[in-house]
């Protein structure tokens, strides 16, 4: 039964394999070049004291194999589900082979189960070493952005794509048991994969783990500024601070017993101790506020109120790497479940 299922799928782990090779050649030319300009650029330009122009022009290196890489891993689960998992058993129904097939001396649950390994081990196995290469290609690209977290990062490095892959495939097999038709099937692998990743993104995610929570400085804080109107009313607004490798979920303005401020009470203490901020401008002058008075009132704001910061700390990385891995492996095997289930109970 082995050696059928792997005649069966010769053919597309043939292009998975060649598409494998391309990719390992081109990340073998170029990473060690990308490698290169970051030790000759970005890790000597403290010394050279223009840290910034280093920085910008080593980030503008390869754009366009660096957004072909991530959208790579981005579509390779998906196509996996589509092309190796929706015809797996809607194709047998679908032409009818279903029943010389099942009809022999191998079980159907048993030649489900050879199906499922083969062709799933081999779907995590492709998603692994593609996603190990583009890992290791964008090594020196990721030291530089320390933005791990970042969703166009975080699912296309280490080993969350094997559980997309697994996921990918495993509920394209389900979709073409119960549709019973394979363009159809794919086509509910598509939109079912696409709906799932982006509800994993931004509603489970986020709370996989408790946050943390830390008190950060005004003073500190970046992108803190004033935003006014013509009538002198401002605003003191401050965006998520920076804090390298770390995932910023939310931050909001609070005084020191911890209270959010409401807008009056920050226009109030404005207009009181910055008086400057957010007037209108002087006939033929600039309407800008010295940089002198930005920082007096962000000093005395900083005695008032501090930025409440919600955050998952760098070192939660690969925690966060392991748990979404092993829930979307875990969702695989259920849907493997079901189809276990449906050939055994629903099929003739």
């Amino acid at each position: 039964m082995i050696r059928l299922t792997w005649r069966q799928f010769r053919i597309q782990a043939a292009i998975g394999i060649a598409g494998l090779v391309i990719v390992a050649i081109v990340v073998l030319i170029t990473g060690p070049q990308l490698v290169h300009l970051y030790n000759t650029t970005v890790a000597t330009c403290k010394a050279q004291g223009d840290c910034q122009t280093a920085t910008a022009a080593f980030l503008a290196k390869d754009a366009f194999l660096k957004n072909g890489l991530t959208a790579l891993l981005f579509v390779v689960p998906a196509l996996i589900g589509i092309f190796w998992g929706a015809p797996l058993i809607a194709r047998e129904l679908e032409t009818g082979t279903f029943r010389l097939a099942w009809t022999q001396s191998v079980p159907r649950t048993r030649w489900l189960a050879v199906k499922l390994a083969v062709i799933g081990l081999s779907s995590i196995a492709v998603a692994g070493l593609l996603s190990l290469m583009v890992t290791w290609w964008f090594h020196p690209i990721d030291r530089v952005n320390a933005n791990q977290f970042v969703a166009t990062v975080f699912e296309v490095r280490n080993i969350a794509p094997i559980g997309y892959a697994a996921f990918a495939f495993a509920l394209a097999v389900t979709a073409g048991l119960l549709i019973r038709r394979t363009v159809p099937a794919m086509a509910t692998t598509i939109i079912s994969f696409v709906a799932a990743r982006l509800a994993f993104t931004h509603w489970i995610r986020p709370h996989l783990l408790t946050a943390a929570h830390a008190a950060t400085p005004l003073s500190s804080a970046s992108n803190i500024g004033f935003q006014g109107d013509p009538s002198g009313a401002a605003t003191f607004i401050a965006t998520n601070p920076h804090t390298p490798n770390a995932w910023t979920i939310s931050s909001r303005i609070v005084d020191n017993a911890g209270r959010t401020p409401t807008t009056q009470t920050l226009h109030t203490f404005l207009q009181r101790i910055c008086p400057n901020i957010g007037a209108p401008p002087k006939s033929g002058g600039t309407g800008r506020p010295s940089p002198t008075t930005f920082q007096d009132c962000i000093a005395h704001l900083s005695a008032k109120f501090h930025l409440a910061v919600t955050y998952q700390p760098a070192s939660r990385y690969w925690t966060f790497q392991w748990l979404e891995m092993a829930i979307f492996l875990a969702a695989a095997l259920i849907l493997a479940g079901i189809c276990f289930w449906s050939v055994r109970r629903r099929l003739p």
